[in-house]
């Protein structure tokens, strides 16, 4: 069935055609989503009981959960000519609406300075949706329902005439399709509109909701570049929006892998026992990519891999592995227990030659391709002390983990494309197969966040034969194989969850700010130029005080 369902899913006396209603769900707030539906494509009633049948037979779609539907909104993407609209926004946004998770009352209206006519912009978000959306041909049926929800107002983000069009358009579209007045505006802008617009936006009285309505912000990264900017950022946002309406994205969190970290601690009861200094040894958490800065030399500058991934992304990554339960799942229930373990990271600000290392690509080889290193790359200056790869150690004082150290590192133009976390247990306490021919290696728990998504986990075990011999073996799970199915995009899950009120995978301003905290008096050491760059190569895992920094404390990093 293609295009959008006849009948709002969050009207209490209309459900569409292939939708089961959960009424033991609520919705998440006031305005939220009033239904939970199971989403199946059907044509009768009896092909609908059908299908609820083979959901309850059939083991392998056992566990499947009722799916949240969107109540009615408009989505405003500022910025909507650009690379993450064409590549991410509105490809997530059509996936949504082929798998009816957002309702027949949906809009999307985009804002950028370029002039383009509605016809042109939809258009233009075709010819982006063919190229980076679907995995199989557009469908025209469903391409038409969507696009004629999709409308364009030019203008300069700076000027308040934006704004009044904005709001006489959005007060159109209310009209015509019954969004509530219920919106949220996405800025996929360059960071330096973000205060920019989100002044624009209250001054317009755009930035509080209306009655019964509501009204949210997505802010993209990066958010700030220093603690100083970051909090002034959020200044500027909290002036116009509550905390509560700011949903400050990061993309890693939707990754499904990531999602599962909550699960797989949590809903085990074999390894939160473990989770911690008793038991554990240490904690690498890789983030490698084989590609360069592709084009964004300018933007890199002044970024950084210290910036641009460590500060958000790892520290997301790595809070999930530090926190303790929650007393909830609420959003802030989860999110409390993360700002709680990254407040209690020791400070380096007097170590940081010992626990800090950053490195920048030279020329190499990759995957086979010669490339050139990262000062010969468009953009970049060619005296830069830029840092393309960061590797650093943090302690977490506290009764969990006292004493274990958290090894990160991530970096671009390294030898494979891979982001992971590794647990490494201690070993045994003592040796009882001295006579085995191999040496016992520790256990280790792997979360592989991308690519191949999955865990696993090493473990001893005797090779057969009347010798005693011991051999690491693995257990290993892997999403796509278990359940059948791609996971879904990750601004899939974090639009949808936007639109629900759900901030859970979305960070706080505190955990922002937390953030910076910690990096920044590296960044003020780092302003004094590395007399050493580049100093690795393309291709290779990056610099040699990398692997010193590890093999100081009698480790190694994994070979991946």
């Amino acid at each position: 069935m293609g295009g959008f369902p006849v009948d709002c899913p969050t009207r209490g006396d209309h459900l569409p055609r292939g939708k089961l209603r959960d009424s033991a769900l609520p919705p998440s707030e006031p305005g939220a989503s009033s239904c939970y539906a199971f989403h199946i494509a059907t044509k009768t009633q009896e092909e609908l009981s059908t299908s609820v049948t083979e959901v309850s037979q059939n083991p392998l779609r056992a566990g499947m959960r009722l799916e949240p539907t969107a109540p009615p909104c408009t989505v405003v993407i500022f910025g909507a000519s650009g690379d993450l609209t064409k590549r991410k926004l509105l490809p997530a946004l059509y996936r949504l609406a082929q798998q009816r998770l957002v309702p027949n009352e949906f809009a999307i209206l985009g804002t950028a300075r370029q002039p383009h006519s509605d016809e042109e912009f939809r258009a233009l978000m075709k010819a982006a949706l063919t190229e980076f959306g679907a995995d199989d041909s557009l469908n025209e049926s469903e391409w038409e329902s969507f696009a004629k929800r999709i409308f364009y107002i030019a203008g300069d983000f700076g000027e308040a005439e934006l704004y009044q069009k904005l709001r006489t358009k959005l007060e159109e579209i209310d009209s015509e399709f019954d969004t509530k007045g219920n919106r949220i505006f996405y800025l996929a802008t360059a960071p330096d509109f973000f205060g920019v617009v989100a002044k624009q936006l209250g001054d317009a009285k755009l930035g509080k909701p209306g009655k019964g309505s509501w009204t949210r912000l997505i802010v993209e990264k990066p958010f700030g570049r220093d603690l100083a900017s970051a909090r002034m950022l959020n200044k500027t946002l909290a002036s116009v929006f509550d905390e509560s309406q700011i949903y400050r994205i990061d993309h890693y969190l939707g990754k499904e892998t990531v999602q599962n970290l909550l699960v797989f601690r949590f809903a085990n009861s074999i390894f939160e026992p473990l989770w911690n200094r008793q038991y554990i040894d240490h904690i690498q958490i890789t983030n490698a990519e084989t590609i360069g800065v592709e084009g964004r030399g300018g933007y890199y500058e002044n970024a950084g891999a210290l910036r641009d991934m460590i500060q958000n992304h790892v520290f997301q990554v790595t809070s999930l592995i530090a926190m303790e339960p929650p007393a909830s799942l609420s959003a802030n229930g989860v999110r409390d227990e993360k700002i709680k373990a990254m407040q209690s990271v020791r400070p380096i600000n007097d170590d940081i030659e010992q626990s800090v290392v950053r490195g920048q690509y030279g020329p190499g080889t990759v995957l086979g391709d010669t490339v050139p290193g990262y000062r010969d790359e468009p953009g970049v200056d060619p005296n830069s002390s830029t840092e393309t790869f960061a590797a650093l150690k943090l302690y977490f004082d506290n009764w969990r983990w006292a004493g274990v150290p958290f090894y990160l590192r991530s970096g671009k133009r390294l030898q494979k494309h891979i982001t992971e976390i590794a647990i490494q247990f201690k070993e045994v306490p003592q040796r009882l197969f001295n006579d085995s021919d191999a040496p016992l290696q520790p256990n280790v728990l792997v979360i592989r966040i991308q690519p191949n998504e999955g865990i696993s986990l090493r473990f001893g075990a005797k090779l057969p034969g009347q010798a005693l011999r011991i051999r690491s073996v693995n257990m290993d799970f892997r999403y796509g194989s278990s359940f059948g199915v791609k996971p879904p995009e990750a601004y899939e899950r974090l639009l949808l969850d936007c639109m629900l009120g759900d901030s859970t995978l979305y960070a706080r301003r505190d955990m922002v700010e937390r953030g910076w905290e910690i990096v920044t008096p590296i960044l003020e050491a780092w302003k004094k130029p590395a007399p050493d760059f580049p100093n690795y190569e393309a291709g290779s895992w990056g610099p040699q005080a990398a692997f010193e920094l590890i093999e100081r404390d009698g480790r190694e990093w994994r070979k991946l």
